[in-house]
């Protein structure tokens, strides 16, 4: 049996715990929780685990096999690279810092160590994602042209970081997991409007050395939620809407049909519009991330490295630090190769 502690009991942590403590695999030994406000009903929940507002409780316990990190990004990077340092396996929530270095960092001290380093980049577990990436593999879809998505909702402003920090993670792994290929250029723009310092929106484009560009829309200043994704090709179109709860992808058989000139007209290619139907695919609704969790504890059971380790983090630091750099300078920058 896997012992595992978690640090932080924010929204995403409480998840977190519900997932690991549902899991036949492991047991939650331990949740350290500085806010002692939170105690007495984490107490009555989980009665059976132990609670800590300091974290040494945790590294210094022999019986702890990995640590589950749920607090601010800020924090990321220190509480990790102890944890490692005593050797114990991670499961880091998104990002697993915003600095490609302390990624390498980390990457290094895991590596010394023996240790699994995985980060929740949960929507590489979602069955709609997976679905999608087979759908492109097949070539269904015919040459991918461009992609497009929206992640905007009212809130929830984060305080130390940025709203391309915060929600570009979940779209960029998507991307990078979907095309098996990272940008070669990474532009944005963006305000603060709540806290002038703080980008509450931002657009950001990234050009491929296939010929695909995709653009993201991220927004915590939206009345509406979406969570949508466009992906077009030259023979077929995808939309992914996260927020459907059975009918995530639709396939449209649309697209533009070029027509070489005819003897009348030597000079004009003719246009068809494609308008065919929809196809709504069958996929499965497990939890994306219950299947992150089952996969971690079967990578610290096995040793095998995570679907989304250390270089798949660093990938998304490198662009994470080129769209925030051009965000503020108004030049794009060319991507790090990992």
């Amino acid at each position: 049996m896997i012992n595992v502690a978690v640090v932080g009991y924010g929204y995403w942590g409480a998840n977190l715990v519900r997932n690991f403590v549902e899991n036949r695999n492991c047991k939650v030994v331990s949740i350290c929780e500085i806010d002692e406000k939170k105690w007495p009903a984490l107490g009555r929940k989980y009665p059976q685990i132990f609670l800590t507002k300091f974290y040494n409780d945790l590294l210094d316990n022999p019986e702890i096999n990995a640590i589950v990190i749920a607090t601010p990004v800020s924090t990321h990077y220190e509480l990790s690279r102890q944890a490692l340092e005593k050797k114990k396996d991670i499961f880091v929530e998104k990002p697993l810092t915003t600095k490609s270095f302390q990624v390498q960092e980390l990457i290094s001290v895991a590596n010394e160590n023996k240790c699994i380093l995985f980060v929740d980049h949960t929507f590489e577990y979602s069955p709609a994602v997976i679905k999608i990436k087979e759908i492109i593999d097949s070539g269904e879809l015919g040459e991918i042209l461009y992609i497009s998505t929206s992640r905007i909702n009212l809130g929830l402003h984060q305080s130390d970081i940025s709203v391309i920090c915060d929600l570009a993670p979940h779209d960029l792994s998507i991307i990078f997991f979907w095309l098996n290929e990272e940008p070669i250029e990474i532009s944005a723009v963006g305000k603060g409007f709540i806290r002038k310092s703080i980008p509450d929106i931002s657009f950001i484009k990234m050009r491929f050395v296939s010929g695909i560009v995709a653009n993201l829309l991220l927004s915590w200043l939206s009345p509406i939620k979406l969570r949508r994704t466009v992906v077009v090709g030259s023979k077929k179109m995808i939309v992914y809407d996260d927020t459907e709860m059975m009918e995530k992808i639709k396939i449209y058989d649309k697209g533009v049909i070029v027509n070489e000139p005819n003897n009348l007209n030597l000079t004009k290619s003719r246009l068809t519009y494609k308008t065919g139907g929809i196809t709504i695919p069958v996929i499965e609704t497990s939890e994306p991330l219950s299947i992150a969790v089952n996969h971690f504890i079967e990578c610290v059971k096995t040793r095998k490295t995570p679907k989304t380790d250390g270089r798949n983090a660093l990938r998304i630091a490198n662009a994470l630090e080129l769209a925030e750099k051009s965000l503020h300078t108004g030049v794009g920058g060319i991507f790090k190769k990992c």
